[in-house]
Parts: C-alpha cells; structure tokens; sequence
C-alpha cells in the first residue's frame, strides 16, 4: 500500500453535509474536488473500469464469482464498500467514487473523501461529546476534522473468502469533554444472494428484475479499563452510503404514524425548501438531484428499519435495511454546538443531497447519501455492540420493480415521482 502525504495546509474535504451537520458552511475541498456538476453519472464509468482503477492506487477485495452481482472493498479506506453492480463483467458500479481524491493520494484537512457505497464512522460528530472536535475549540469548519482511525489510516484484513471479507482496527481517541476511548472495530462485509435477499426484505426477486445486495457488521468493542457512561459522552456506529445522483432520484423515508414528536429535521443548511421534501403522511419524499446541499434525518420514535430511493431514470431502486433495536431513543447528537441541550436526541437515519457550498464551493461530487446510525453505546469493559447495516440495489421493468417497493417501503414508485416531479 502506498503511502500518502499530508497536506496540513490543503482545504478541508467537507463531508459535514453527509455527516451530522450544523447549519453553518465550511470549506470546500479545492483542487481534490469534481466540479463538474453530474460528471460522476455523466462518464457512467463501467464495475470493471472503477475496479482497474481502484487497483492502480491501492489494493482491493472483489467478492462475487466473476459472474454476475458483485463489489470492491478497499481495505486501507478502512474497509469501506467503494462500488457494488449487478454484473462484475458489463454492468456499471452503483457507487459515487472521488476519482480525483483516489488519484491524488493525499490526506485532506477535514475529511479525505474518498466515496464509497459503505463507510463507516463514529459519532458524535457536534456538541461536548465530538470526536471531531479538540476540547476547548470552537466548534466550526476551521477546525473540524474526522479522526484519522475512520478517514485515513488502514484496517487490517483479517479473512477472506468468495463472499466476505473481514477487517480490524485498534484505536483510541479522546472527546471534546476529555474522556478517552480504547476500542476496536471489527467490520465485515458480505454479498448476499437472492436467498439471502428475500429472507431479508420479505419479498421474493420479482422474474427479470436483477439484483446485487451486501451487508456491513460493524462492532464496536470496548478495549479499555473503564465503562462507558451518559455523563461523559458516548460514542456509536455510522455507516453512510455514497450513492450516484441523477436529476430523477428521489429519497423515500417511510415513518411511523403513530408515534410522538417532531417527524423530520430539515434545517441542517436552513430549512429544505417544499420543492424538494414532500411528507405524504406516511413516507417522506426527498429529491437527491445533487444540486442543493440539503439534509435530513429522522428521530428513533419515527424511523422505522428500511428506507431507499427511487430514479425512473435508471429503473433503479435501492433499499438500505439496518437493525434498531426496538424501544431504544438514545442516539447521539452530531448538531454542532459547544454545549447541546440534550447530547442523546440525535437521529437514527439520515439523508444528504450534494450541492455547491456557495457560488465559489462547488459540489464535492455531487452525489446523494443514506446513512444509519446504531444507539449510543454505553459498553462495560469487554463490551460490545454490532450495528447491521444492509444495502439493496434492483433494476428491471418498472412493473416488476413495484413489487419490491410496495411490499418492503409501503410504497407505490409512480407516487413518489408525482410527489416530487
């Protein structure tokens, strides 16, 4: 594995956006970023061309047989998904990969946006309990920066086979109050078959629909000699998916009708605008057309376990799946603050749209993102937690598609785009 040099003065590689957020702009990521808005769906780069040329720059995992479904892990981007396909030898990747950032090599201040359909990270990412944060600094995007274990340093390949691979890493890191953390993650991934998929989802793949489906099991242990508690923070498990955009994508949230409280937070970047987030009490639409930075994310009390989206264009629709464990509502707060009223009311699923920053921050992709988050992590010594997080691409005819939709998000797809036309 090569290595990389650090550019201590390079502009931040702002993922603030995918992350937890703050409402406040930060840095753009300068010369590592792709202007060009849509260019990543534009070139429609085939599976076997992301995979050439993930292996001119680092080593990489393929699973799959060589035939059919298939993806590419890249252990030193800390075992993250980088591009999934239905068909390893025509297909094209489902994957937003940072071309450029892969290319140039080099660990950016802030984030090393690397992409990637799966990734893990840890929060919080705001408030007196961030780990993107030293203590005692102010909390914006001068001084934001994702903690090297999750944005630049390797992990270790534990095992391999055909249809999983298995990875490690050991680490520490200290939060903004001073309380530190001795841990180890261990991350695998898996491609799931079709059997796999029904068990799943519930639902049989429809005839001519094609599929490629994997799971990430990300558990977090606590290495260290001391328990960890509400009163001097908490940490959980991240993962966000990179996806590429199109102009026809659109994010469908399904939500609990009959719970309490607030529905959606939509003010991460000031409040998301009417034509771009539709609730049709029951589900919320979401336009994901890279082109406005905008986020939302939903409380545990509302979430369910399934979320995905929906682009006529490509006849694509993806699914992500994740465990939340029932009656749980202490997630993190990743809302940048020095001090947060309540640390433990952060969201459980979020999505984030890419977009400029301002007139002279172009996009980082652009792309769309979905991400899930596990509880916050109270863990003994010796304790653990493993937080599942599942991911679901179908293309076919749209008839065929609608099956699958309905039956797993509750949802009709000729609904969703009349939602958000």
């Amino acid at each position: 594995m090569r290595v990389r040099p650090v550019f201590a003065t390079a502009a931040a590689a702002v993922l603030v956006g995918c992350g937890g957020g703050s409402g406040q702009d930060s840095p753009a990521q300068g010369s590592s970023t792709n202007t060009s808005s849509g260019a990543n769906v534009a070139k429609a780069k085939t599976y076997s061309s992301d995979v050439a040329f993930l292996k001119e720059h680092e080593d990489v995992i393929e699973l799959g047989t060589g035939k059919g479904p298939g993806l590419v892990i890249v252990p030193a981007f800390q075992g993250r998904v980088m591009a999934s396909t239905f068909d390893v030898e025509t297909g094209v990747g489902n994957g937003f990969i940072n071309y450029d950032v892969v290319a140039k090599g080099e660990i950016t201040k802030g984030m090393t946006a690397f992409g990637g359909e799966d990734r893990i990270w840890l929060g919080p990412e705001g408030g007196q309990y961030s780990i993107y944060f030293a203590e005692g600094e102010e909390q914006n995007g001068d001084n934001w920066q994702t903690p090297a274990v999750i944005d630049s340093e390797p992990f270790e390949t534990v095992s391999q086979t055909a249809n999983e691979a298995v990875f490690k890493k050991s680490s520490s890191l200290k939060n903004a109050s001073g309380t530190e953390f001795t841990f180890e993650i261990e991350r695998a991934v898996a491609l799931l078959g079709e059997d796999a998929i029904s068990k799943n989802l519930g639902v049989a793949v429809p005839e001519g629909v094609k599929s490629v489906a994997y799971e990430s099991r990300n558990t977090l242990k606590n290495t260290g000699t001391g328990e960890w508690t509400k009163k001097d923070g908490l940490l959980s498990i991240w993962i966000l998916s990179m996806f590429k955009h199109s102009k026809t994508t659109r994010v469908v949230v399904p939500y609990d009708t009959g719970a309490t409280g607030k529905i959606v937070k939509d003010d991460y970047f000031g409040k998301v605008p009417a034509d771009r987030l539709v609730d049709k009490k029951g589900y919320l639409v979401f336009r994901c057309d890279g082109e406005m930075r905008t986020k939302i994310g939903l409380p545990p009390q509302r979430a369910k376990d399934v979320l995905g989206s929906w682009d006529p264009g490509r006849s694509l629709l993806t699914i992500v799946q994740y465990n939340k464990p029932a009656g749980t509502t202490d997630y993190v707060n990743s809302q940048w603050a020095a001090k947060q009223t309540d640390p433990y009311a952060g969201d459980v699923v979020n999505s984030y749209n890419d977009g400029p920053f301002s007139a002279t921050k172009p996009a980082m992709g652009p792309f769309y993102e979905i991400e899930s988050s596990s509880p916050a992590l109270s863990l003994k010594p010796g304790g653990s937690y493993t937080h599942v997080h599942r991911t679901f691409h179908f293309t076919g005819p749209k008839a065929s598609v609608q099956a699958i939709a309905t039956a797993v998000l509750g949802v009709n797809l000729d609904d969703i785009e009349k939602a958000l036309p």
